[in-house]
């Protein structure tokens, strides 16, 4: 399998994809970008964000650019932040043409509808000598009329029309002479999503691979979609890169991605996330003395932040609590009136609730 960089230019985090690297992770961000962006509290306000989101794992964040006022904001953001941007182009060439003018971490088009073949070209030509990757990114729901007119006289099913118009895309691509590229098929079916990123691999097993169930729906559904989808794929060694799209934050997109990953890791006893903490939890009863739900709730940002292997075990009473603790590299739960804070199976502490947070954090940092 072949490799994509991305990042190559300014002072972008250089981030590669394929050739059995870890898995990226991606998410995209939820509003539309005005001039206004830049300016003062708003521009700190996004980069604060942008940076958060790099430091709870996510590799790559894109952008929709469907004008050229989003072009040049975009742009702007690009020279103030260390996170590989990607901008989201469809329709206008212009757009495309605009954006490579910064240093951009990767494209996100159809070659099918920026326009006629000498404006793919240009694009292409230009992002080749800016040294820019491009995802050539097919949607179910935006098939070229001509496939779904084949799907329509029952030649193809949904699943080969996808791979059918990512491979023509791609046939654009290595006629112009550009390599840099990565795919993606995605539909909000999940049978769909699997099965053509089955087939693609079995057509094409040297270009990069971007994965998810696209419009999957608000958190719960949405979690549970795309991992029905995209467990099984990744335990067989397919995709490079993915987003959990979701009707919700992009933070929550970021920690479903992470999870997602880490099962995979638990199944296949590999690593293919990098470093980063796995949260065990207990979901909380009528037994109960440590409030867990609120506990991990405002613990889970900084936890996602902490870039070591290490094991977390929030638990709320004296059944598993303890157990489940001591097996943990770090375990609080609680114990009747008190919190038991235990280290590497030892129990280091017993405080009060009121401590925990302090107490807690101080334990974590002594791993880092």
């Amino acid at each position: 399998m072949s490799e994509v960089t991305i990042g190559t230019r300014g002072n972008l985090k250089s981030v590669v994809i394929g050739r059995d690297r870890h898995v990226v992770i991606q998410t995209m961000w939820k509003d539309k970008l005005t001039s206004d962006d830049l300016k003062n509290d708003s521009c700190k306000n996004i980069i604060k964000r942008i940076d958060n989101l790099s430091s709870m794992g996510c590799g790559l964040l894109r952008f929709a650019v469907p004008d050229i006022e989003a072009a040049c904001v975009l742009g702007g953001l690009t020279k103030k932040t260390s996170m590989p941007l990607v901008a989201d182009i469809h329709f206008d060439y212009n757009i495309a043409l605009k954006i490579l003018d910064y240093p951009i971490g990767k494209l996100r088009i159809n070659p099918g509808n920026i326009g006629g073949r000498e404006k793919v070209r240009a694009v292409l030509e230009k992002a080749k000598d800016k040294g820019v990757p491009i995802r050539i990114g097919v949607n179910g729901g935006s098939l070229p009329v001509e496939i779904r007119r084949l799907i329509e006289d029952g030649k193809i099913n949904r699943t080969e029309a996808l791979v059918e118009a990512a491979m023509r895309e791609i046939a654009i691509f290595e006629e112009n002479n550009f390599s840099d590229v990565v795919v993606s098929m995605k539909s909000s079916n999940i049978k769909e999503t699997v099965d053509a990123a089955r087939l693609f691999r079995t057509k094409n097993g040297g270009i990069p691979l971007h994965i998810g169930v696209t419009e999957a729906g608000p958190l719960i559904a949405g979690v549970v979609r795309n991992t029905a989808a995209l467990f099984g794929l990744l335990c067989d060694g397919i995709g490079d890169t993915l987003r959990i799209s979701l009707s919700d934050s992009m933070e929550n997109e970021v920690i479903a991605a992470r999870e997602i990953l880490l099962a995979v890791n638990e199944n296949k006893n590999t690593d293919n996330v990098g470093e980063g903490v796995k949260i065990i939890s207990c979901p909380r009863c009528g037994r109960h003395s440590f409030d867990t739900h609120a506990f991990t709730g405002k613990w889970l940002p900084y936890l996602y932040s902490v870039r070591k292997n290490i094991t977390v075990a929030i638990m709320g009473c004296i059944v598993n609590g303890p157990e489940e603790a001591r097996n943990a590299d770090i375990g609080i739960t609680g114990v009747g009136k008190k919190v038991h804070i235990f280290s590497n199976g030892v129990v280091k502490q017993i405080i009060s609730a009121d401590e925990a947070d302090a107490v807690f954090k101080n334990e974590i940092e002594t791993f880092l």
